[in-house]
This record gives C-alpha cells, sequence and structure tokens, in this order.
C-alpha cells in the first residue's frame, strides 16, 4: 500500500503542475483551444463517414443502417476503366508540378537574396508575391483569355510571327498539364520563396564577411553557405510535397476542363466530385472509396519519403 502511495505521489504533483501552468498562462491555451476545436470538428469528426467506402449507401437507411460490402466499392474501382486513366493523369500532373514548381522558388530566393539594391529586390518580391492573392476562377479565366487564338496576346504574338492562328491549346489533351503547371508557377513562385527567405535571412553574416576575405566569389558564397542554409527547410518542404502528390487542385482541373482535353485532364479529385455529385446516379459509398484510396496513397508516400529522409539526413518530420 505504501508503495503505491509512493507511486502516486509523482503523478500528483505533476498534474497540480500542470494546473499551475495553465492557470498562469490560460491566455495562450484559450487561444490554442480555437484551432483545437476546428480540427476535431472539421478534420476528425469527418473520419465517421469513412465507413462509407465500406457500404452500400442508401439514403433512406443512413449512413449506420447502410449494409456493410466490405471492400465491394474499391473492387469496383480497381477493375474501372477509368482507374488507370485519372491514376496517371493525376500522378502525370502532380509529379510534373513537384519536378518543375519545387526547385523554382528555392533558385528563386537564393537569386534574391544576393542581389544588392534593396529597393529593386523589395520590387520583384512584391511583383512575385501578388499572383498568389489572384483567386483560381480569374487565374484561368487570365489563361485562357491570354491563350485565345483570336484576341489573346499569344494568340496575337503567334499569327504575327508564324503567319498562323495559334492552335486550340486549352482543347488539346497534349498541353493541358503544360498550362497547369506553368500557371500554377506563375502564381505561387513569389509565394513559395518566403520561407526560403526567411531561412537565408538567418545565416550568420560573419560567414559571408569571412568568406569575402577568403576571396570566395558571389557564385561560392551562395553555392557553400547560403544553400547548405536552407537544405533542412527544403527537405521539410519536399516531405509534405511528397504527401500530397495524389491531390490535385480540383477547382483549377475543373475550371481548365472540357470535352476536348477530358483525357489528359480527368483527375481523382474531379472523378469523385462526377461519380458522387454530379452523376444523376450518386454513389456516395463509391466516391468515398476512391478518396480513401487516395488519402492512403499520400499516407504511405509521405512515410516512405519521411523514412527514406532519416535514412540519408537528419532531417525529418518524425
Amino acid at each position: 500500500m505504501s508503495t503505491v502511495l509512493r507511486a502516486s505521489k509523482p503523478v500528483r504533483q505533476k498534474r497540480s503542475a500542470w494546473r499551475k501552468e495553465v492557470l498562469s498562462r490560460w491566455q495562450l491555451y484559450l487561444f490554442l483551444l480555437l484551432p483545437l476545436v476546428y480540427i476535431i470538428v472539421f478534420a476528425y469528426v469527418p473520419m465517421a463517414g469513412i465507413q462509407l467506402a465500406f457500404k452500400k449507401f442508401s439514403p433512406r437507411l443512413g449512413i449506420w443502417g447502410s449494409p456493410w460490402v466490405g471492400f465491394d466499392q474499391f473492387r469496383k474501382f480497381f477493375k474501372s476503366y477509368m482507374f488507370g486513366r485519372v491514376l496517371k493523369n493525376t500522378i502525370r500532373v502532380s509529379l510534373y508540378s513537384l519536378i518543375a514548381g519545387f526547385p523554382l522558388p528555392i533558385i528563386f530566393s537564393l537569386l534574391l537574396n544576393s542581389m544588392r539594391n534593396y529597393k529593386f529586390k523589395r520590387s520583384i518580391q512584391m511583383i512575385t508575391y501578388i499572383p498568389h492573392f489572384i483567386s483560381t476562377v480569374v487565374l484561368v479565366g487570365m489563361v485562357l483569355q491570354m491563350i485565345n487564338p483570336r484576341v489573346g496576346i499569344f494568340g496575337i504574338f503567334y499569327r504575327t510571327l508564324a503567319g498562323l492562328d495559334l492552335p486550340n491549346l486549352i482543347g488539346m489533351p497534349k498541353a493541358f498539364s503544360h498550362l497547369y503547371v506553368w500557371s500554377g508557377i506563375w502564381q505561387g513562385l513569389g509565394w513559395g520563396s518566403i520561407i526560403y527567405i526567411s531561412a537565408l535571412a538567418s545565416v550568420d553574416s560573419e560567414l559571408h564577411e569571412a568568406a569575402e576575405i577568403d576571396g570566395a566569389s558571389r557564385f561560392q558564397r551562395v553555392r557553400f553557405i547560403d544553400f547548405p542554409s536552407i537544405l533542412p527547410t527544403a527537405t521539410i518542404m519536399l516531405i509534405l510535397h511528397s504527401g500530397q502528390i495524389m491531390n490535385v487542385e480540383f477547382e483549377k482541373v475543373f475550371l481548365m476542363q472540357n470535352g476536348l482535353n477530358q483525357r489528359a485532364s480527368e483527375v481523382i479529385s474531379t472523378y469523385v466530385y462526377k461519380v458522387g455529385i454530379a452523376s444523376s446516379r450518386q454513389d456516395f459509398s463509391y466516391a468515398t472509396a476512391i478518396g480513401l484510396f487516395n488519402s492512403v496513397i499520400n499516407f504511405a508516400l509521405i512515410c516512405l519519403v519521411n523514412s527514406f529522409s532519416k535514412r540519408v539526413s537528419d532531417n525529418r518530420l518524425w
């Protein structure tokens, strides 16, 4: 009995200390309560709907009363002729965005950080930040207007230089991924470089001064001082991006999609919307199964990339 009392005494002391800590800084914990409630309500509570992926949903019976069908919805998706198409399109667009879009903010931040003219540097930053605040609807409208064969900027230049009308790029399946990726890079280049510029701001200026005294060129200082300083940040960002490979922005794809380019533009997110909501025969269970498959693949990818980063370096999420 005395052993139990001695063991419970440190526990009571820890609880008392924790209670005093919360009461002394209750304002900070109150601020923490709001995002915690948000995460619980919008992230954890909806997880109860995952069971739809293993049921044959009936609006009359509801979520809890619908019969279980096991993995039938997943087998239906894997056997569908759309499985290969949407998976290939999703991976192609995502990898293209990652390969083309991930290094550019790093390169841009290094170039921007090496500029000596402060006013010019701030002007470039402001100009490149602005596209981030353009809504997706407006951005797609701008893209469609610019590549218009008759009145678009690219259409006029092409007609002037080649003497021919610009092809209908938005209707060409091969051009869809290029339009999607590079318009996204233009929109997010400046905003994506903010975190790297912040990391570069923490680099000790004495390192640059010592390297300059030793005769290091500007390129050598960027290569051996600036780039290694942002490498841990870039690694973490790469791990986070790898967990979003199967997530292609629905709104932008849906707005750019049409009957001509649908063969290359139908991705998992748009397919889920069509079979779950837009179809005349709404199949919520089938759509949930596809979404769950997508989430599981993302989770597996982020775990694999994090494990690989853990083996080759000390930079990892967990």
